[in-house]
């Protein structure tokens, strides 16, 4: 850094406080988020306790939404008036960019028509297809084989395991509008320390699985009931490493999917009731942070919220008001 201009006097040992932060610093994120969240308050915004980077505003009969990503901002809301007026008080506050309406975000296109909203990710498919060389490739309509297992010895290990690394990451990402690949990518995502050419093959066969269908995503329904419905099971001591259970859920908001996770316990079951039993546990949890977050777009959800599971024993353990151990 050089000394500004007005500064043209000074010895070498002498050195310039800085009064604000400079982009690229380790505290201008922190410092940027928090003069952002204070003037959005100060405008009369609310911060959401169920999810920091979401901001609402109630005024009469007008609703007003506003999520943040670092300096990336989506503003939706019921009244053309009060999402004007929050762009003009932006724009004289940071001098903003307006992009008009949403069509490309962080890497997620969203596309609206009468029957609702499709989020896809079809350009960062196609990227992520082109990077590793597998765009010409023949595509395939399963992702596995049938009753195909992983382990930490299957095959040799990589020379230079920063590519594996690399793909991972990036079919992770790509796990937000593709809930049918959350499965094997949480797989394949366990085998990062030393990964082999078996892994960077089930990775690659992944990759002829998107290719077949890369705008594939989520389609949110524009007419649907305010119901939160759960399911969520568990496949006992599958992992043949760690003999650990791998369960997921997936929850829908009436007929539309707002939230799935796979992910294998960190502790090994020694029951499938047990293990049924625990994601239950997990899933409960993700309702209750998902009623929250309604409460804070102002969506009423009287009713409780529905969970299923196919497990008797973890049935009768549930529903059991008495034993718990």
């Amino acid at each position: 850094m050089r000394k500004p201009p007005v500064c043209s006097v000074g010895g070498a040992n002498e050195v310039c406080k800085l009064l604000k932060s400079l982009y690229g610093l380790k505290q201008a994120s922190c410092q940027w988020y928090s003069k952002f969240s204070l003037s959005l308050i100060a405008f009369g915004f609310t911060q959401s306790k169920a999810d920091y980077s979401l901001f609402t505003k109630v005024d009469n009969n007008s609703f007003t939404a506003l999520l943040v990503y670092v300096d990336d901002i989506i503003v939706a809301g019921n009244c053309s008036s009060s999402i004007a007026s929050l762009k003009s008080f932006l724009h004289k506050q940071f001098k903003i960019k307006e992009l008009g309406c949403l069509r490309y975000s962080l890497g997620l296109e969203v596309a609206r028509s009468s029957k609702g909203i499709h989020l896809c990710q079809r350009k960062y498919a196609l990227d992520i297809l082109a990077d590793s060389g597998t765009l010409a490739s023949k595509p395939l309509k399963l992702p596995l084989e049938q009753n195909f297992k992983l382990t930490k010895t299957s095959g040799a290990p990589l020379s230079d395991p920063n590519s594996y690394h690399r793909l991972i990451g990036r079919l992770l990402y790509l796990t937000i509008t593709r809930p049918d690949i959350c499965y094997l990518v949480q797989i394949l995502s366990q085998y990062m320390d030393t990964p082999t050419s078996i892994h960077l093959a089930t990775a690659y066969r992944v990759l002829r699985y998107i290719k077949s269908a890369p705008r594939q995503g989520i389609l949110l329904p524009s007419s649907s009931q305010i119901q939160l419905k759960a399911f969520c099971d568990s496949d006992w001591a599958s992992c043949p490493d760690t003999r650990r259970s791998v369960t997921g859920y997936c929850i829908f908001l009436g007929n539309s999917l707002i939230s799935w996770k796979s992910k294998k316990q960190s502790v090994v079951s020694r029951s499938s009731a047990e293990a049924e039993y625990r994601f239950m546990a997990s899933t409960c949890s993700e309702l209750t942070w998902l009623r929250y977050l309604l409460q804070d777009l102002c969506l009423s959800h009287p009713q409780t919220a529905q969970l299923y599971c196919d497990n008797q024993a973890a049935l009768h353990i549930a529903a059991n008001s008495v034993f718990h151990e």
